[in-house]
């Protein structure tokens, strides 16, 4: 019904668009920063990932390049579906909210990035990896508002503690110019840039500590 012709021309249709395209912008940030990181099991697996850890170079340089990398990925999918939404759906957004729309999207993909190296680090098979995603960050996405609102009862106190929520919510005043129904994008964006520095710093410290895997 969402792509029907008039069903979009509407305004039901084009409020409907406006309100989903942001969650499926965080949802191929996701998707994309969490499965770009998986490949640390794999090269622990194949030795790779130990001739990287002997190397004469810190290792927080380690997580930076693999976070790093994750996020580049991310940025660049959720920058073509961002370039088809702009072309097809009448957003409106000026030539500075689309570089703040890059800057949040990079922010909250390295945010994501840094999450799945924290969770594939310690992770030694692909299949409890899979795991961690049904059970922890497919909830986190589809209770961070993508879909429909969580402004009543436990589910807006469980949105608030969902920090995937602000960036959703950032991208969302971003490309609807409005904050009605949203946290104030000082929140936003201080959130998401908190959430960044929290999943890289951590990721840092796990990496630094020497495990079992290290030595396989």
């Amino acid at each position: 019904l969402l792509f029907s012709e008039g069903f979009r021309g509407s305004a039901e249709g084009r409020l409907n668009y406006e309100f989903f395209f942001p969650g499926t912008l965080a949802m191929i940030l996701l998707f994309t920063a969490i499965f770009a990181t998986i490949s640390i099991i794999e090269d622990r697996n194949e030795g790779f990932l130990q001739s990287v850890l002997i190397a004469p170079l810190p290792r927080w340089s380690m997580v930076l390049g693999k976070v790093l990398g994750g996020t580049l990925l991310a940025l660049l999918q959720a920058g073509i579906f961002l370039a088809l939404g702009l072309a097809t759906i009448d957003l409106n957004v000026s030539p500075l909210g689309l570089i703040g729309t890059m800057v949040l999207m990079a922010i909250v993909g390295f945010a994501l990035s840094g999450l799945g190296f924290l969770i594939a680090w310690r992770m030694e098979s692909t299949q409890g990896f899979h795991a961690i995603m049904s059970v922890l960050l497919l909830p986190m996405w589809l209770l961070s508002g993508s879909f429909f609102p969580q402004d009543h009862g436990l589910m807006a106190w469980i949105a608030a503690l969902n920090p995937l929520t602000y960036g959703v919510a950032g991208l969302r005043q971003i490309l609807q110019s409005t904050t009605e129904g949203t946290p104030s994008p000082a929140l936003c964006w201080s959130v998401s840039i908190a959430f960044a520095a929290v999943t890289f710093g951590l990721s840092c410290r796990i990496a630094a500590s020497r495990t079992r895997g290290d030595l396989l």
